[in-house]
């Protein structure tokens, strides 16, 4: 029995997928009317679901959606980079966006929503739909039409609904690790505020950055050094994104490259890093709980503490209102903008008493400690995911259902 006979006698059929899906289902909308928003900048490939910034009235212009239908990047690069996300938590179950995607949903009776969702990331589709692109350099998108030649082998209701319980079981308790570090970062962000801001002593002396830590710079590899496997993985500004260190997406080097370099640019769990260069200037992220072997690449720079706690004093300073501004405007170039390890150090802070200092590191350590951990579940319950997701799709993992 071949594997494809054994597919149809578990309910599979070969089907196209714009029969399979609802492409740009029908959103009735009304002008002048106020409506749930979302760029394309809302979109993370790091997660499934995809909430609302912010409200527009409606002029007849844009995509529109609705809750729960996936919204499918059709632009280059942003379909490369995997800008695939299921709306939730939209104002009346309803909005509009960016021009730039495609809206996929399930059809009744033959599809499931969320299936659908997951169907969209497998690689098959994503592939077949890179292939498809059209248009100038730099510009180009993936037709709706396309998918009226993609051809998948593609489970019953009922299994549908079994592959996205499991996958969607992972994505919720990642979902639920980011949200209670959104939580914790902003309890210690309240903190910072309300110990050296709101309920600043007078009597502090004014300060600078660099009295709490110095910007090390990363180690200038050279091109030829990269190799896109190995065990020892470079991170890079691209690698600083929402706030984390993307530790998985690396390129790597060989041992004999790093053996002399000064130790403090290999990076440990805790890390704080700033991207010094570029459109992410002025990132900054916490390295989280792993055993990989990480070194920091050129304008990346890593807080080097000079009093102790100063790195968590550093990190929350200069993810602040103030701290960015501070970046931003120190910052040379327009193109590609930069800023020097001394400018960053430049930026006004009090000198603290120990006892002070003291005092917010012990309460907020623990909370950055536990920002870590979870990332490193994030990152294993990913992994996961990424690892079940094809073989679910493809039916090689069978799972039990009614």
């Amino acid at each position: 029995m071949t594997f494809s006979s054994s597919l149809a006698q578990r309910g599979w059929k070969e089907c196209l997928f714009s029969e399979f899906v609802e492409i740009a289902p029908q959103v009735k909308l009304n002008n002048g009317s106020v409506y749930s928003f979302i760029e394309m900048a809302d979109l993370s490939e790091n997660s499934k679901y995809c909430v609302s910034k912010e409200t527009r009235t409606f002029n007849g212009s844009g995509t529109r959606f609705e809750e729960k239908d996936t919204l499918f990047a059709r632009i280059t690069p942003c379909l490369e980079n995997g800008k695939i996300c299921q709306v939730r938590g939209l104002l009346n179950n309803k909005a509009f966006g960016s021009t730039e995607f495609h809206v996929f949903r399930g059809k009744t009776g033959i599809s499931d929503t969320d299936f659908v969702f997951y169907l969209s990331r497998w690689n098959e589709v994503r592939d077949f739909a890179e292939a498809n692109l059209h248009g100038t350099s730099g510009r180009q998108r993936v037709p709706k039409e396309s998918f009226d030649n993609l051809l998948l082998n593609l489970p019953s209701l009922p299994e549908q609904r079994a592959i996205a319980g499991v996958l969607s079981s992972l994505d919720d308790k990642i979902d639920l690790l980011h949200r209670q570090n959104k939580t914790l970062e902003g309890i210690a962000e309240s903190l910072w505020r309300k110990m050296f801001v709101e309920d600043a002593d007078p009597k502090w002396k004014k300060g600078r950055l660099g009295d709490y830590v110095r910007i090390q710079g990363g180690f200038a590899f050279k091109s030829r050094d990269f190799k896109e496997t190995g065990g020892i993985g470079i991170i890079k500004i691209t690698n600083i994104a929402d706030g984390q260190v993307d530790i998985v997406n690396t390129q790597f080097v060989d041992t004999v490259i790093v053996k002399n370099l000064d130790p403090n640019l290999k990076l440990l769990q805790g890390a704080v890093l700033i991207a010094m260069t570029g459109a992410e200037i002025g990132k900054i992220g916490i390295v989280e709980n792993t055993e990989k072997e990480l070194w920091l690449n050129q304008r990346v720079g890593i807080f080097n503490e000079i009093r102790r706690y100063g790195k968590l004093l550093a990190f929350f300073a200069l993810n602040s209102d103030e701290g960015q501004e501070h970046i931003l405007s120190s910052a040379t170039g327009s193109a590609q903008p930069n800023i020097s390890s001394t400018k960053i150090e430049e930026f006004e802070i009090p000198i603290l008493p120990d006892l002070v200092l003291n005092e917010f590191g012990v309460i907020v350590n623990p909370l950055v400690d536990k920002i870590c951990f979870n990332l490193g579940q994030v990152r294993t319950l990913s992994n996961l995911r990424d690892t079940l997701l094809p073989k679910l799709m493809s039916g090689e993992v069978m799972l039990k259902h009614e």
